[in-house]
């Protein structure tokens, strides 16, 4: 600090200094914000720039854009292979990305079946979701481990939308062109769905919402996921027993599912039970083998006509033909669209940051809110239903190697395979093994109910999050239960701000340092100073917070004829406070309705010969004060850069006053230091 002009020089080893006061070591001047910023400030900027209004600046970067380099950066931005596959390690990565892209797509194949049934559509249109939404992400992502799909939650989510949409008829008697004909409407309601969560996602990528992920806390994920589960796996039972039973959809159609199955269970199919268990039974360590093996006993053993066991079909071979949903329904699915977009958004965010974070690179989530945007909205016009990454498939493509969003290509091939030429084979599988595969799906998701004792120790608050929004999908449903999980964490945020703690500090004796006086009774406080920390954002939901707070520590309200509860000793709570200096440190940011407090508490201190000083507030809070007209009731001199800076004017200020009193009671004074 020796080059500050006016400063003083510290104390040599020969040299006694006062540790018991910032005065008495021999520090430069308190630094205020003007001092710091003709000291320190941007002198070379020229003034006409910062005289040129915002929207010119914006279209400035804007036209610079549109030029050849500008240009070449935003497309490096919008397609990622772009920055990643020229720096490709062919030799070290190829191998894995090839064995985990075949283990995912392998894995693709089955599950892409069984969630479609989730959804209410044949379960071909599974294999679409499988294979256009990851083609599109390996070109659009920017998680390099993150594996795209069909996802339980959001199957269940669209099936429940599709079954309100196009309800099964009260008949129930369906001849085979009447099926195809509801199977038809049903796929075309899926596709709406998609498309409307996918043009929402693209909107909010224009409007650059990827922060909107941050409001979709960890808790509240795991929790809708994990409820999410349970629909799962009650809306199977039907499927495990053999039971045809409507789909119940709205609120408590758990407890109605349930209900239904317990008064159908007497009429159930011994067969599909049968195959219910044994798949059960052998799909953890053998998936895959387990579904061959389903259709292999199936096929010889004339299950589906010996004992009516439903079975999945005929694959249609080859790609649907591009066609448009039907934009009639989009008003009506709209309201379902934005909580998938919500979830898709918030679990592949989530999904993403963590392996990024793991292996050390970055995600771009407004660019992941093109990439997840443009695939659904895309893939609806092959029929697709919503999709977006999956807990399982990422954790499994993950421990199989995979180092690139190229993986997904080589998952593409295989299921492309089974579309092209594996189809038939899969035509005896019996639909009871993919309501199994659905089931063991969701381990994942239940095993996260395994860190709630964890999360107990470490925060309540969110245990209480989780808890809240886990009941509410359970016993609502996914989409009101998402809405209660959101509203209730953003209150408990709101909360914790209304009952922070306005902190009053003191010295630590032989430092610079201000604690809060509740920390040590050995803490230092001068009497007629008061030195406040208000820890919390000043909006008008704090606002009367804060006006209690400081008239109960300054004693500017109905109490005033109280001696001021400092919080120190009764020395310095005996003189009234003279000089108060409020640290705006833990100040983020401030309202219209939280400046003008500020103002008003700057003229009802100036009313009462208190000589208020505010200290570290960040350049948004200023600019908002200042806007208030904060400055017309303090001068610039009285805001400071730090406490220190300001309890040193402070004590400066209290130390003349002191000695212009001594001086007219005819004294000496104190000599400098001995406040």
């Amino acid at each position: 600090m020796s080059g500050l002009p006016g400063a003083r020089t510290c104390p040599g080893p020969g040299e006694a200094s006062d540790l018991k006061s910032p005065l008495g070591a021999k520090f430069r001047e308190p630094l205020t914000e003007t001092r710091f910023q003709q000291l320190f400030g941007d002198a070379e900027q020229e003034p006409e720039l910062l005289a040129e209004p915002r929207w010119s600046r914006l279209w400035r970067r804007r036209a610079s854009a549109c030029s050849g380099p500008g240009a070449w950066r935003l497309l490096l931005a919008r397609l990622p292979p772009l920055r990643w596959l020229p720096h490709y390690r062919w030799r070290a990565w190829l191998l894995g990305d090839a064995v985990a892209g075949l283990t995912v797509g392998i894995v693709h194949v089955p599950q892409g079946m069984a969630f479609a049934l989730l959804t209410s559509v044949p379960p071909v249109f599974g294999l679409y979701t499988s294979f256009f939404p990851v083609l599109i992400y390996t070109l659009l992502g920017t998680g390099r481990h993150l594996s795209t799909g069909t996802f339980a939650v959001l199957s269940l989510m669209t099936g429940s939308a599709v079954e309100r949409l196009v309800p099964e008829p009260l008949s129930g008697n369906l001849s085979g062109i009447e099926r195809e004909q509801l199977d038809a409407q049903r796929v075309g309601a899926a596709a709406a769905v998609a498309f409307g969560s996918g043009a929402l996602m693209l909107g909010m990528f224009a409007l650059q919402l990827g922060v909107l992920a941050t409001f979709l806390s960890e808790p509240v994920v795991k929790a809708l996921t994990s409820g999410a589960a349970l629909h799962v796996l009650v809306s199977q039972l039907p499927s495990l027993l053999g039971v045809p039973l409507p789909r119940q959809i709205g609120c408590f159609a758990l407890f109605k599912t349930l209900a239904a199955v317990l008064t159908a269970l007497p009429s159930s199919s011994p067969a599909e039970l049968t195959i219910s268990a044994l798949s059960l039974a052998l799909l953890v360590p053998v998936k895959e083998l387990n579904v061959l093996l389903a259709s292999v006993l199936c096929f010889t053993s004339s299950l589906d006509t010996r004992y009516n066991v439903q079975i999945v079909g005929l694959l249609p071979g080859g790609f649907p033909q591009p066609l448009l949903p039907s934009l009639a329904e989009l008003p009506r699915i709209l309201a379902d669209s934005l909580p998938m977009a919500l979830v898709t958004f918030a679990v592949s965010a989530s999904l993403a940051s963590i392996y990024a974070d793991k292996y050390s690179y970055t995600i771009d989530s407004n660019q992941e809110l093109l990439a997840h945007g443009v695939s659904n909205l895309v893939s609806s016009l092959f029929s697709c239903f919503p999709n977006s990454a999956t807990l399982a498939t990422t954790s499994l493509l993950v421990d199989a190697g995979g180092n690139t969003q190229l993986a997904g290509l080589f998952s593409c091939m295989v299921v492309l395979s089974v579309l092209l030429w594996l189809g038939p084979l899969f035509y005896y599988l019996p639909k009871a093994v993919l309501a199994c595969i659905n089931i063991s799906s969701m381990r994942q998701m239940f095993f996260q109910m395994r860190e709630l004792p964890q999360l107990w120790r470490i925060s309540r608050v969110d245990f209480a999050v989780w808890t809240v929004t886990w009941v509410a999908v359970v016993t609502l449903s996914v989409d009101l239960g998402l809405a209660v999980g959101v509203v209730f964490s953003m209150m408990t945020v709101v909360c914790r701000t209304q009952r922070v703690q306005c902190l009053a500090l003191g010295l630590a004796e032989g430092t610079e340092l201000y604690r809060p006086l509740r920390e040590s009774h050995k803490l230092l406080q001068v009497p007629g100073l008061c030195i406040l920390s208000y820890p919390a954002p000043l909006y008008f939901g704090t606002r009367g917070q804060f006006r209690r707070v400081l008239e109960w520590h300054l004693g500017l309200g109905e109490g005033s004829k109280e001696a001021p509860k400092t919080g120190g000793p009764p020395d310095a709570a005996a003189e009234p406070v003279r000089v108060v200096v409020l640290d705006c440190g833990g100040v983020t940011f401030a309202d219209a309705a939280g400046a003008r407090e500020v103002v008003q508490l700057a003229s009802r201190c100036q009313d009462a010969g208190i000589h208020l000083l505010l200290a570290q507030c960040n350049a948004s809070v200023l600019g908002t004060l200042t806007q208030a007209g904060l400055l017309d009731r303090v001068t610039p001199e009285q805001l400071f850069v730090s406490v220190q800076d300001a309890a040193a004017h402070a004590l400066e200020r209290l130390v003349r006053r002191r000695q212009r009193r001594e001086w007219r009671l005819g004294g000496s004074g104190p000599r400098r230091g001995e406040v």
